[in-house]
This record gives C-alpha cells, sequence and structure tokens, in this order.
C-alpha cells in the first residue's frame, strides 16, 4: 500500500526512515528537530496505514504496518528510528527483516513490556495525571476529534519542563489526528505490536535507546535492563524528549548513527 510520505533530500545510501508514534497520529510532531539532518541524510517520514494522510486499508494489524514499512524501504538497507508506539513497530520491523534495518534508534518507547506499578512512589507523575486525567472515557467527543482531546489533555505528562508545554501545543495544532484504531484497540481485537522475547530476538541487530530521564510513558528504569549497544538518557527531559531538549536529543541522534 502507497503511504503518504514527507521525505527530504539527501545520500540514499544514509537513509533514516522515522517511524511515529500513536496510532491515530501523523508523523509532523517529529519532524523538528531532525530535519536539520536534511542534506546530511535522506530522511523519511511516513504515516502508517490509516494514521495521517495515509489511506485506511485492511488488515488494522502491526504486521501490515511493517509490510507497508518494508514496501516503502524497497532492497536497500536503512537505519531506522521507531518513536513511542513507532519503537515497537520499529523493533518488529528489524526483528522480520533485519537485512533491511542498519542501526535501531528506539526513542521514548522501550523493548521489555511495561510493568505494573512501574510509576508508584513517583510524586510527580502522581500530581500530573491527577490534574491532567486522560479523557477517553469521560468526553463526549468522537472519533478523530477524541484523539486529538486526548493529545492535549494529557500534554502535561508528556513533556517534561513546562516551559516546553507552549510549544508542544503548538506541535499539537499541526497533527492530523485519526480513529482508524481506536475502536479496534477498545474492543480488544487490535494485536499487541510488542513481540515476544524481544530481547532474544533482537541480538544481532545493532540497537540503541534514546530515552528522556522523566518519561512519564515509558519508565526510564527499563533502559537499564535492556541489552543494547549503547544507551541515552537526556535529563530534564520527558517522553517528548525532543520537544524538551531539541539540541541534545538531535546530538544523541546523529551521535548513534555514527556508531
Amino acid at each position: 500500500m502507497r503511504l503518504h510520505v514527507k521525505e527530504f533530500d539527501g545520500p540514499r545510501d544514509r537513509t533514516l526512515l522515522v517511524v511515529h508514534g500513536g496510532p491515530d497520529w501523523d508523523h509532523s510532531y517529529l519532524v523538528e528537530p531532525l530535519d536539520r539532518l536534511a542534506g546530511e541524510r535522506r530522511l523519511l517520514f511516513p504515516d502508517l496505514r490509516g494514521c495521517g494522510r495515509s489511506p485506511v486499508a485492511d488488515p488494522l494489524t502491526p504486521d501490515a504496518m511493517v509490510a507497508d514499512l518494508v514496501e516503502l524501504i524497497g532492497s536497500s538497507p536503512v537505519d531506522v528510528l521507531g518513536f513511542s508506539y513507532g519503537g515497537l513497530i520499529a523493533q518488529r520491523l528489524a526483528i522480520r527483516h533485519p537485512e533491511l534495518v542498519r542501526r535501531l534508534i528506539v526513542a521514548s518507547s522501550s523493548v521489555l513490556p511495561v510493568p505494573q506499578g512501574a510509576f508508584d512512589g513517583w510524586d510527580e507523575y502522581e500530581c500530573r495525571r491527577q490534574a491532567h486525567p486522560s479523557v477517553w472515557d469521560t468526553s463526549a467527543l468522537e472519533g478523530a476529534e477524541l484523539t486529538r482531546a486526548e493529545a492535549f489533555a494529557t500534554a502535561p505528562l508528556n513533556v517534561w519542563r513546562r516551559e516546553s508545554l507552549p510549544a508542544y501545543l503548538e506541535r499539537l495544532e499541526r497533527v492530523t489526528f485519526t480513529a482508524t484504531y481506536l475502536e479496534p484497540y477498545r474492543s480488544g481485537r487490535f494485536p499487541s505490536a510488542r513481540c515476544p522475547d524481544p530481547v532474544e530476538r533482537l541480538r544481532g541487530v545493532p540497537l540503541f535507546l534514546l530515552h528522556g530521564r522523566q518519561d512519564m510513558i515509558f519508565p526510564v528504569s527499563l533502559v537499564g535492563r535492556t541489552p543494547c549497544a549503547e544507551a541515552v538518557i537526556l535529563e530534564e527531559a520527558g517522553h517528548m524528549a525532543h520537544v524538551d531538549q531539541p539540541e541534545a536529543w538531535l546530538a544523541a541522534v546523529r551521535g548513534l548513527l555514527a556508531r
């Protein structure tokens, strides 16, 4: 299936494929600061199947998302950065097609599953979660408007530095939200993107981790428990670490891609 792709020109043998999270978001919130790599690298920012401006097509599964990315990549291997939910899709891509993945950067995501009570005892997490609750089950909105409302309602949990919040909210205004996966997820029909035995199955894949110390979606404690070639943890950065610390985040990406 042909995905909607934002492309920045650069050497084809130095392609970086960026896989967004959500799902039901688009790629746009990840363009900055990665667009500064344009010219030195070819950048591909696809909208996953049924997300953003990419068409909806059955089946709506993680494996179908991976198949779309394989079609986009072609036969020449690329570097892959998977962000949040996109980190799980990127892992699945690397496990199924290691010949297509030169390096895998899992950013603001995890290889290991998030354990129950992972954030217990963290007062700031509890404070923000109570002050900015999810609206999934309380809002009268439906469809893409509900996805959008959830993103805005929980924004203070996604950025750590309060001074970063206005820029993040402005970025959210540009996202094309969908609700393609909302009903399948709520009904339990949407398969998990997490592969069984990921640590064992990722052996041989050059795996790098990039994480914010104050991530409130995927706990930073999982980074130290994950075998990888290298891990970078950014201070004073939440789940949207590229918004909290754009210069340090981009420098980390550049460094990891040079390994």
